[in-house]
């Protein structure tokens, strides 16, 4: 099992480049998703918002990506359909056509995690997650199959 990678970050536009950078090693589909988990922070709660990304890899080659910000009411909704001249809206619907489940985590303490599970094809790409998350994690929004 690979060690976890935790990320400390004031979330911001540059920030996001330095964390695709940061997890290069897990694959394109890891760095879309928590790119695009980074950038809603910076977009709905604004630049500057402490923000905790962390990854990491079980033996059974599943991949889970969590992000962690302080700010537990502004919770993430998948739109049904975004217009052609939006220039925003996408992002969750990559992360749900991406992950083969996501949601959101309320902590003991003020927060949220919105957190996705992907796994590693034979091309590196993503393929459903078949079994359930990590202990005393929850699903409160988002996708589980289950």
């Amino acid at each position: 099992m690979r060690p976890a990678t935790t990320l400390e970050l004031l979330a911001t536009p540059a920030e996001v480049s330095g964390v695709r950078r940061a997890l290069r090693a897990y694959g394109a589909d890891v760095q879309l998703c928590a790119s695009e988990l980074v950038t809603n922070v910076v977009q709905h709660l604004g630049e500057g918002v402490p923000v905790t990304v962390r990854v990491w890899c079980d033996d059974g080659g599943r991949t889970r990506l969590e992000v962690t910000d302080p700010d537990p009411r502004a919770l993430p909704v998948l739109r049904a359909s975004v217009g052609v001249d939006e220039e925003s809206g996408r992002g969750l619907a990559l992360l749900d056509a991406l992950a083969a489940r996501w949601g959101v985590a309320h902590g003991p303490g003020r927060g949220k995690t919105v957190w996705c599970e992907l796994e590693a094809g034979p091309d590196g790409g993503a393929v459903p997650v078949v079994s359930a998350g990590g202990p005393g994690r929850a699903a409160t929004a988002g996708r589980d199959p289950r």
